[in-house]
């Protein structure tokens, strides 16, 4: 038997429940919002803007981490940055500008974030986005 989704009429209650690993970013966005429900629709007036109304459980990745990719990504400029200084240094000052490339290719493989497993989702959270 399939089940049909019962389609949601304006006035209706939705809920939204966060995962027991939640980022603590997203808390913390959560966490300053005054009216939590207007940002929400407000970044959703956004997305059908862009996009159109669309599932977008049809287009995002089902695991992703993006806010540690983000973190990661501003530690290896950050760590860039240095080099390329201790390069320009080399070069003014005769240090061995090969050790600061290999010093970036450790800081490149240490800041590549391994992906955290998602919340598994039971029936009860199933049945309340229903």
């Amino acid at each position: 038997m399939t089940r049909v989704k019962k389609q949601k009429q304006p006035g209706d209650n939705i809920s939204l429940k966060t995962k027991k690993t939640e980022d603590p970013a997203v808390m913390s966005w959560i966490n300053a919002q005054t009216n939590l429900m207007d940002s929400l629709r407000y970044l959703i007036e956004i997305e059908v803007v862009q996009n159109g109304v669309r599932n977008l459980q049809t287009c995002i990745p089902m695991e992703r981490n993006i806010l540690s990719m983000q973190a990661a990504d501003q530690e290896l400029r950050s760590a860039r940055e240095e080099v390329a200084a201790g390069q320009a240094s080399a070069a003014s000052g005769g240090v061995d500008a090969d050790a600061s490339s290999e010093d970036l290719a450790e800081v490149e493989q240490a800041a590549t974030p391994e992906l955290a497993p998602e919340d598994d989702i039971d029936e009860d959270d199933i049945d309340s986005w229903i």
